[in-house]
């Protein structure tokens, strides 16, 4: 009798967990991963986590997520990647780009992919649930005076080519006329502030 008792409660647990949206999140830090995987746990999500491009995708064709936060760089590959294999799964999938590596060039194929948002790292819970719910563009950004830096510029024009190659770092080094390794270096610094 006890073991039915316990087997109908997991029943009925199971059905309660399969009502909460399900949420696809593919970072290549764990650490980070699985803080924002509890975030938004308590957020209401049922949260499917990745750590890699393909095993996004995987993933994504198992759970068929309602929604999805992927970061841009994931390891050495592009997270806009997945964000188009998540939309060619499903354009409904609500998709936010997050990312420490803003650049506009990558915030325009993001959406052009079918992300409905795209947010810069640190973003802390609460902002990336408000930017998978949000519909309309914002008239209010602020709009800034100062033009961009050379250094922000270079990293700009870096992320363009980086994104018209799909991401490939050797083709995008010999569309530059510089070496993979040195355009790998300047990858990974962080873009300069503004």
């Amino acid at each position: 009798m006890e073991e039915q008792i316990e087997e109908e409660l997991e029943a009925a647990l199971d059905e309660a967990d399969s009502h909460l949206p399900t949420l696809l999140l593919v970072d290549d830090d764990p650490t980070f991963c699985g803080v924002l995987q509890s975030a938004l746990a308590k957020r209401g999500f049922e949260v499917h986590t990745a750590n890699d491009v393909e095993g996004g995708a995987a993933l994504a064709e198992r759970v068929d997520p309602e929604y999805a936060v992927i970061d841009l760089r994931i390891g050495y590959e592009s997270g806009l990647v997945l964000v188009r294999r998540l939309h060619e799964l499903d354009a409904n999938t609500r998709i936010v780009m997050l990312t420490g590596f803003a650049s506009i060039a990558t915030a325009v194929e993001a959406i052009k992919l079918g992300a409905v948002h795209y947010l810069t790292k640190p973003a802390d819970a609460d902002e990336i649930v408000a930017a998978l719910h949000k519909d309309a563009g914002d008239a209010s950004v602020e709009i800034k005076e100062k033009p961009l830096s050379v250094r922000r510029l270079e990293w700009e024009h870096l992320q363009k080519v980086l994104v018209e190659h799909s991401g490939n770092i050797s083709a995008a080094a010999r569309a530059l006329g510089m070496h993979r390794r040195t355009l790998q270096r300047k990858l990974e610094k962080r873009p300069v502030k503004e």
